[in-house]
């Protein structure tokens, strides 16, 4: 399926939905119901872009759901942690558009700059910040209202976007400037940007809120933040790509860290490789081969298994923390896309963008189930918890 000039995904996943209206005494709940109205604590959202809509799955019996139409090319998802609304980003609409998940309604379009393709939602779920690849800069929306704040420029393309467990900054990793602008959450004003290297692809923030680690594969570099100074560390040097443009798509999820913090896993997709790093001494380990065009991590909540997805394999490989080895690759649908995994630590979802699918996989076993059908093109995932 071909996918729009832009064309991203943002991984989200927050807290629990519950049933808006309660089921009559041995009701069965239908396959086109509400996600709301359901006996499973998670439901994973999936974003097609190609259709205009979003497929709500049921993971306790793998079901797809009624789809939800939003927009003309939807791209990202973000949940709220009360797990009241989604929120989708609509490149060609220029807008993002909530989602009732209590009704699996779509409500009025709100706008954003041109081409909004990422978001992240604070960890007290009043403001989601929206990036704007084109205009290069950050729309607030306060999720009370669901009004739109004034854009905050940020750098030349932004990429993508991690806000500290504290709630207080947003940091956003600008590819076309090389460089990372922080933003206050508080007054939404944008503070010095950090110069990391020729791009910044992707960003991530350990879980003790204290350093962030931008991605610059083109160069083949990490280079850790200090979040308590916002100063720049020495660059980590990683297999990179054999030109100095980004690789990717903006929000792609490059680089994830261990629950515990000690770890962060970085994919080169060029090089086919995933590099472990270790937080303490910011020494990257022994890069560990992967499958072709690696394009998205996802780790378990217990942090012993990351699942790579391999675009160009049409696999996902299994790596085992304890050890840092690949196990074997286990065969997904055609372009595997995204991936997101339970908060239970059992299954991880496979987003297919070629054949419209999505690819459950046992954590415990690493087999892959019945692929299920959703809209065309999808490029995203997000599950409640």
């Amino acid at each position: 399926m071909q996918l729009p000039a832009l064309s991203p995904r943002r991984l989200a996943g927050v807290t629990a939905i519950a049933c808006a209206a309660a089921l009559a005494p041995g009701a069965a709940l239908a396959a086109t119901a509400s996600p709301a109205c359901r006996t499973d604590p998670v439901i994973a959202y999936v974003v097609n872009p190609a259709s205009g809509t979003v497929t709500p799955i049921r993971t306790a019996t793998n079901t797809a759901l009624k789809a939800i139409k939003v927009g003309f090319a939807p791209l990202a998802i973000a949940i709220t942690p009360s797990g009241k609304t989604a929120y989708v980003a609509d490149a060609l609409l220029n807008a993002v558009t909530p989602i009732s998940t209590a009704t699996g309604a779509a409500g009025k379009p709100i706008g954003a700059g041109e081409g909004p393709q990422v978001i992240a939602i604070t960890p007290n779920g009043r403001t989601a910040y929206v990036v704007n690849t084109g205009p290069g800069t950050v729309t607030p929306i306060f999720t009370a209202t669901n009004k739109a704040g004034k854009p905050i420029r940020v750098g030349g393309t932004p990429f993508d976007i991690a806000i500290t467990p504290n709630g207080r900054t947003a940091y956003v990793a600008n590819s076309g400037s090389g460089t990372v602008t922080p933003i206050s959450t508080a007054t939404n004003k944008a503070g010095k940007p950090i110069h990391v290297g020729l791009s910044a692809s992707a960003i991530m923030i350990t879980p003790n809120g204290r350093t962030a680690y931008v991605v610059d594969e083109g160069f083949g570099t990490v280079t850790p933040i200090s979040t308590a100074t916002n100063t720049a560390g020495k660059p980590i040097k990683i297999p990179h790509s054999s030109s100095y443009s980004p690789d990717g798509v903006p929000g792609q999820r490059l680089i994830v860290s261990t629950p515990n913090g000690k770890t962060v896993y970085v994919a080169s997709q060029s090089a086919g490789t995933v590099t472990p790093i270790s937080t303490a001494t910011n020494k990257a380990g022994k890069p560990i081969k992967v499958g072709k065009d690696p394009f998205a991590l996802a780790i378990t909540p217990n942090g012993k298994v990351v699942e790579v997805v391999n675009q160009a394999s049409g696999t996902v490989t299994p790596i085992f923390t304890a050890v840092n080895r690949a196990g074997q690759a286990i065969t997904v649908g055609s372009t595997p896309w995204a991936i997101a995994i339970t908060p239970n630590g059992k299954t991880a979802y496979v987003v297919n963008n070629g054949s419209d699918t999505v690819t459950p996989i046992s954590i415990v076993t690493g087999r892959a189930g019945t692929a299920i059908s959703v809209g065309s093109g999808p490029v995203a995932i997000a599950l409640t918890r």
